[in-house]
């Protein structure tokens, strides 16, 4: 069974929306330095990769919201990312992104289920991809 094991939050004012999480749930937030308008955020301790020590726990990003549509989402982890996306449409839903890689950690896309929601997919990179 895949699972959900990141989340999006757009945001319009990046400043904002990040007292209003620390102040609210005591979220931590973290540059990645791969894009200024795109911050990790930290809703449970972690190890020295980053990845929760809470077994079942999740962590997420604040992106600058860069369309009024645009809406939180969330992202499953998944195996082989490139038959997800083969898949989608067949099962009713819709491509929104195609498969990207990130740098060196792993390959996403984003995708519509059959009821208009955002979904990401991602895979992580291992050495031999």
């Amino acid at each position: 069974m895949d699972r959900v094991t990141h989340f999006h939050i757009p945001a319009e004012n990046m400043r904002r929306a990040k007292i209003f999480y620390r102040e609210m749930f005591g979220w931590e937030f973290m540059e990645t330095g791969m894009d200024q308008d795109y911050t990790m955020a930290t809703t449970v301790k972690t190890d020295e990769e980053q990845m929760p020590l809470e077994p079942g726990a999740i962590n997420g990003a604040l992106f600058l919201r860069r369309r009024p549509e645009e809406s939180p989402s969330v992202v499953l982890s998944v195996e082989d990312i490139q038959g997800y996306v083969e898949r989608v449409e067949k099962a009713g839903g819709q491509i929104v992104s195609p498969v990207a890689q990130v740098e060196d950690f792993g390959l996403f896309a984003e995708i519509r289920d059959t009821e208009g929601n955002l979904l990401g997919l991602w895979q992580d990179l291992t050495e031999s991809d």
